[in-house]
């Protein structure tokens, strides 16, 4: 008769998605009873009590989240993987299970697992990733806080301005493309050793409108703001943001934003400012090739995509499918 099996680890890839309104970023806070991170919710689902009840896991569960956001910042897709250790001679759980644990256990409403995957045990959710998108909602005509529909309040920054100059940010936004030293949009604190960067996709684009905008108020116009990196420095995205809105506003011509990147200096007048927290959203994580896009971003939920990283061996039943903020 052989030894018996000893306990088994299985890793996920999970995707999650938050209202950032309420959590002082998405990293766990620890010692602090006010402050309360996005993890601090995603751990407590499977804190030894809870999952006792329904994963037996023997050591407890830590999420290594892919990317940190910023208190008030929202996520439609955000990425962590974890460690589930069973019991000698209990088979791993399915991914639907785990999901359905964590959704059955979360204590917060604002917070909502949207897919698990088994993962080889050396895959780690921020090292791995290769894409990361950020989105930033603005909307012009808002002249006063209470002209902005209750449902978008913190979650789009309320401009007075009746429009923005749309063709020079986007002149603008070409200086940022491409492989460069950004400390001029880095704040401090920024745990990165290097500033060098590599901004793929930036762009400005309107927005068709919100459906939570009553037809009567039609001078508001709601613009999109999109970025994409590997990787973004601490509050990279929101002060490219508040620089590009600065040339919308005219505020700055188009050719100065490259002086302002070439400058390497973080505390000049325009660069030093910083896009309120509530308009930002991490709208995707991707790992290897994907032909089919996001498959956890809610556009792709539920939709069969043949993109899948074929080298992250991914288990489920489901239908197929670094950053700093």
């Amino acid at each position: 008769m052989g030894p018996a099996a000893g306990p088994v680890t299985a890793r996920y890839l999970v995707y999650f998605q938050y209202l950032g309104t309420d959590f002082n970023g998405v990293a766990a806070v620890r010692g602090c009873q006010r402050a309360v991170g996005v993890q601090n919710y995603l751990e407590a689902a499977l804190s030894p009590q809870e999952a006792a009840k329904r994963l037996n896991s023997v050591v407890p569960v830590k999420f290594t989240i892919s990317s940190r956001t910023d208190a008030g910042v929202h996520a439609l897709c955000n990425a962590a993987h974890l460690d589930v250790q069973r019991r000698s001679g209990q088979a791993p759980f399915s991914p639907e299970v785990l999901a359905e644990a964590l959704n059955a256990h979360l204590k917060h409403p604002a917070i909502r697992i949207v897919q698990a995957f088994r993962v080889p045990g050396d895959f780690h959710a921020r090292h791995a990733a290769t894409s990361r998108t950020y989105l930033y909602r603005l909307v012009t005509g808002c002249h006063r806080p209470d002209q902005l529909s209750v449902f978008e309040r913190n979650r789009c920054w309320a401009l007075r301005a009746g429009c923005l100059d749309v063709d020079a940010m986007q002149e603008a936004a070409q200086h940022l493309l491409g492989t460069h030293d950004f400390s001029a949009f880095q704040s401090a604190g920024s745990p990165a050793t290097g500033a060098v960067r590599t901004l793929r996709r930036a762009s400005v684009s309107p927005d068709p409108g919100s459906p939570f905008v009553l037809a009567q108020e039609n001078r508001l116009q709601f613009w999109n703001l999109e970025f994409e990196s590997r990787s973004f420095l601490y509050r990279q995205v929101r002060r490219m943001t508040s620089v590009l809105v600065a040339v919308g506003l005219g505020a700055l011509m188009p050719a100065q934003v490259k002086v302002i990147l070439e400058s390497r200096d973080p505390l000049g007048r325009h660069q030093a400012r910083v896009a309120p927290a509530h308009g930002l959203f991490l709208k995707s994580v991707l790992y290897g090739s994907l032909a089919g896009g996001n498959p956890a971003s809610v556009q792709q939920e539920g939709k069969e995509t043949s993109g899948w990283p074929k080298n992250l061996q991914l288990e489920t039943s489901s239908p197929k499918t670094g950053g700093l903020e």
